[in-house]
């Protein structure tokens, strides 16, 4: 597997902008920030970054509402300091994928301001329009995942269009083939930049049903939430018709064509449907998308039975593509308090690591992940998040994982900026600060370097076939096999020591020593786990 794509089992490490480092004390991250801490992110022993946007916006949702494709925002720093972090990446080593937004774009970009105008302009059908119902309401029931309508009035045109997220973000018609053909002249302007992928954010949400069919009810025990709170009107309807329309297929069809006319590059697609698992699976055929991913293990369910039951039903169904598994990202809470529940630890934080880094498939890890940041608890006059304001207090928003990463915990906010941060730097957070951990060969920082080093020599691991042992709760097991190399991973994921039976041809199996984890311990063919415990174990 020498030559395997660079993406296939890499892990990428996600860089939130906004929170990162701010060079230039406005409180904000920025470009400059990156490259001055890109070395640190090369030490970690990941093979890629994934930046989030930081392309010209108003910020109404942080750079995911686009206002120019092609341009980075002042906020951020200029088109030459991304040129330099790319330059820098690429001498460490470091691939780099940016977010694409390609669903919708904000308000304030050109091709919204000219269709919203008028009818007969020449972008006048480039976003989703609709004429109002006879008594005036939306043309259908579609809702925002932002709460309420889907559906916003514009004035000047006497007419509805569709935003799937907040109001100043309307949804592209992708119905329109000029949509399309702009949409990927702008992708290939970053591939003519260097670099080495994308991102695509909410993907499945391209196309529209273009009858505006409404969208069925869904019983109340088949409200459970995917990235978004169970309370959340959203979660009352089946989201056949605003999103995941065959229709889509096509277009990924035509943009891996375009990326298929650069060198090693990859498209990652971020997929929130009905079944999202099928979704995956049916995104990553063979001339679509290189991997997937989704919502599935961002969830709060923290149980053996939903790990296996997640990867193998994927498994079954995913025959060609290529999965990427994500535990924590800017979404949702930190999985160290998601899945920790109060009893988050050092120990956790290494085991989840080396969890979702063993799975079958690529992995993306969230800044502050290698530090075991855990999320952090901010008063409603500290929120900057318009979901979280606007559902607060049963949902308090994104604002907890999107605090500043600490630094330095001698310096004014945990070294982040000299100035006022945007988000508040969490107390608790100025004790694992990258400073701190450096100096402790037993920090879950060095413990993250140790284990993401030695999993570039494991084969297995990185490539591997997986098969699950059939074990009882709360134990988590499988094999990853390649070729000769077959490596045993087991994960107690409680705090209480457990025992393990080992099937009798495992017997012979050795620990793997030195990756900064809890190890367990073997007698005959009974495996002993520490709360937290991780075993490695490789054929003699």
């Amino acid at each position: 597997m020498t030559d395997a794509p660079w993406w296939r089992g890499a892990v990428t490490y996600q860089i939130y902008p906004r929170s990162f480092l701010d060079t230039n004390g406005d409180g904000v991250g920025d470009l400059p920030g990156i490259i001055a801490r890109l070395d640190y992110v090369a030490s970690l022993g990941v093979d890629a970054i994934w930046v989030a946007p930081f392309f010209k916006s108003p910020m109404a949702d942080f750079g995911y509402d686009i206002a120019d494709y092609r341009d980075v925002d002042p906020l951020f720093g200029s088109l030459e300091d991304f040129d330099v972090l790319l330059a820098k990446a690429h001498a460490l080593n470091l691939k780099v994928m940016i977010d694409q937004v390609l669903s919708h774009t904000s308000n304030e970009h050109a091709w919204f301001r000219e269709s919203r105008e008028s009818r007969d302009n020449a972008k006048a059908d480039w976003y989703v329009w609709a004429d109002a119902k006879d008594d005036g309401s939306a043309p259908n029931n579609w809702l925002s995942l932002f709460g309420g309508s889907a559906w916003q009035w514009e004035p000047r045109r006497g007419q509805y269009y569709l935003h799937n997220f907040l109001t100043s973000q309307p949804d592209l018609n992708f119905h329109h083939a000029d949509v399309r053909a702009a949409i990927l002249d702008s992708v290939r302007f970053w591939l003519d930049k260097g670099v080495d992928g994308f991102r695509l954010d909410a993907i499945n949400f391209c196309f529209h049903d273009r009858a505006l069919r409404d969208n069925p009810p869904k019983p109340k025990d088949k409200r459970v939430g995917r990235g978004f709170s169970p309370d959340n009107p959203y979660a009352f309807q089946y989201h056949y018709f605003n999103n995941t329309q065959p229709e889509n297929l096509a277009f990924l069809g035509e943009l891996r064509a375009l990326m298929d006319g650069y060198t090693d590059v990859a498209a990652l697609g971020e997929i929130s449907s009905e079944d999202s698992l099928a979704t995956m699976a049916e995104y990553t055929r063979a001339g679509r998308l290189h991997m997937g991913y989704s919502f599935e293990l961002l969830t709060d369910d923290f149980s053996a039975a939903h790990i296996r039951g997640t990867v193998q039903t994927l498994e079954a169904q995913m025959t060609e593509g290529w999965p990427c598994w994500a535990i924590s990202n800017h979404d949702v809470e930190r999985v160290l308090t998601r899945w920790g529940k109060g009893r988050s630890s050092g120990k956790l934080a290494n085991l989840l690591t080396a969890m979702v880094c063993s799975l079958r498939g690529s992995v993306c890890v969230y800044q502050g992940e290698e530090l075991g940041l855990t999320e952090a608890e901010l008063p409603f006059e500290a929120l900057q998040d318009p979901y979280g304001i606007a559902f607060w207090p049963q949902f308090k928003g994104r604002d907890g994982c999107r605090t500043p990463m600490p630094w330095n915990d001698a310096d004014v906010h945990a070294g982040f900026s000299h100035g006022t941060p945007w988000l508040p730097v969490p107390s608790e957070h100025h004790a694992l600060a990258v400073s701190r951990q450096e100096a402790d060969p037993h920090s879950v920082l060095h413990g993250f370097r140790n284990f993401m080093h030695w999993r570039h020599g494991q084969p297995a691991l990185r490539w591997g076939d997986i098969a699950f042992l059939d074990t009882a709760e709360p134990i988590l097991a499988f094999t990853r096999r390649l070729g000769d190399q077959l490596v045993l991973v087991a994960f107690n994921l409680s705090e209480a020591a457990l025992t393990l039976s080992l099937p009798d041809e495992l017997v012979s199996l050795q620990p793997l020593e030195g990756h900064g984890l809890q190890q367990g311990s073997l007698e005959g063919i009974q495996l002993h786990l520490p709360g937290y415990g991780v075993w490695f174990a490789g054929r003699k």
